[in-house]
């Protein structure tokens, strides 16, 4: 791993000009990276830039990698858009190379950038390695990244560990961490009085924070408010939507629930709510539909939540349930696997039963957790290796 140069570019809803900027920066200015990292469909056409433009002139070293982070946002484009960035884009209308699948047949001239992607990069990453398994099975990407299974990997995101820490987090009534975990209860406290809810230390708090979006389960969140409460238990929902009819949903959900004592559903973007409920929470919830990686249920471990999830991408590779014998040693958490609400009442129903009834386990388990390595230390050595393998010289 000696000095190994490289260039990660970490850009949203960059133009064709800036794709086109990158790389013409280290042209003229004769620098010569080793690795060229690029993200999701929104920079997907510097792969097929840097192969059939730049790497005939003077860019002779440097090799792509690309990550995705969830492959439903695929850059569609035509072929004249294609072309504004200095390439042919009818090149690319192929099977081969850029054209998107399930146009095949209807429109030659819609492409997908991710495609291209894909197609051009020396080595492809996704979030989690369950994610990668599902998406060699089924979606319309499969059979490209079939195609190019040898350079594709599956890594598990981490968590910035400094942003979000317990034991020094800014936001916080009271600091805790896995050795010293008193102050989660005066967190809790915090939170309950500061809402209105019942200021209850017995009873378990459930929060999700999340988009409210068809991914992440909108019909088990909605089923989760009701559970909750006849569990006798408390929930707090942090999250909007930008889809009208679903804010607008939830938003005639917080009008029925925010009056009582046992549900608050906050539909707002608030980062320092968010550290301060994952600090209260006894339970945190993530019952997506699919899930590249997710980070809610890490954080969550990080603040001593324990994770009740769907068994799906990311979500599978961080979270075991308790009461599977072969994940013993592993075990952090409930676990489900169906998308109907019985199957969610199953995990959620023996996280309660657990919190209620076993509270030296429950501690335990809280402990255990929040001693988690969800950093980004392990995801760090295995970039480094793709990196060092694909590298010239």
């Amino acid at each position: 791993m000696d000095a190994v140069c490289w260039k990660k570019f970490h850009l949203h809803l960059p133009s064709q000009l800036q794709k086109t900027f990158l790389l013409e920066t280290d042209q003229v200015t004769g620098v010569q990276p080793d690795i060229i990292h690029v993200h999701e469909w929104q920079i997907g056409a510097l792969p097929l830039l840097y192969w059939d433009m730049y790497q005939s002139l003077s860019l002779k070293k440097p090799r792509i990698v690309l990550t995705i982070h969830n492959m439903e946002h695929y850059g569609e484009c035509r072929q004249e858009q294609l072309s504004k960035c200095g390439l042919d884009g009818s090149i690319y209308a192929s099977v081969e190379k850029a054209i998107d699948d399930r146009t095949i047949g209807h429109n030659p001239e819609r492409l997908s950038l991710l495609k291209g992607g894909i197609v051009y990069s020396n080595a492809v990453v996704t979030v989690s390695p369950t994610y990668l398994k599902e998406t060699l099975c089924s979606g319309w990407l499969a059979s490209v990244l079939i195609t190019h299974r040898d350079k594709y990997f599956g890594i598990l995101n981490g968590i910035d560990t400094v942003i979000w820490n317990p034991a020094t987090d800014a936001f916080l009534p009271a600091k805790f961490h896995a050795q010293k975990p008193e102050g989660k209860k005066i967190c809790k406290y915090y939170i309950q009085k500061g809402l209105g809810l019942k200021s209850e230390g017995t009873v378990p708090l459930v929060v999700c924070i999340t988009r409210l979006v068809a991914q992440k389960g909108l019909h088990l969140i909605t089923h989760t408010i009701k559970r909750a409460e006849e569990l006798g238990g408390q929930m707090i929902l942090l999250g909007n939507s930008p889809v009208h009819w679903v804010q607008k949903d939830f938003e005639d959900l917080a009008n029925l629930h925010n009056k009582g004592t046992s549900t608050r559903i906050l539909l707002m973007y608030s980062e320092e709510l968010s550290h301060m409920l994952y600090a209260a929470a006894d339970i945190v919830l993530v019952p997506s539909i699919y899930e590249p990686c997710g980070l809610a249920q890490m954080i969550g471990m990080r603040y001593g939540a324990v994770p009740v999830v769907r068994k799906t991408g990311g979500l599978a590779d961080t979270v075991f349930d308790m009461d599977d014998p072969s994940n013993h040693e592993k075990a952090n958490g409930f676990v489900f696997e169906g998308i109907d609400e019985g199957s969610l009442n199953w995990a959620l129903d023996r996280a309660f039963r657990h919190f209620i009834g076993k509270p030296e386990e429950w501690n335990r388990i809280v402990q255990k957790i929040m001693e988690n390595d969800n950093s980004w230390n392990n995801a760090a050595g295995k970039y480094m290796e793709i990196y060092n393998s694909i590298r010239v010289g």
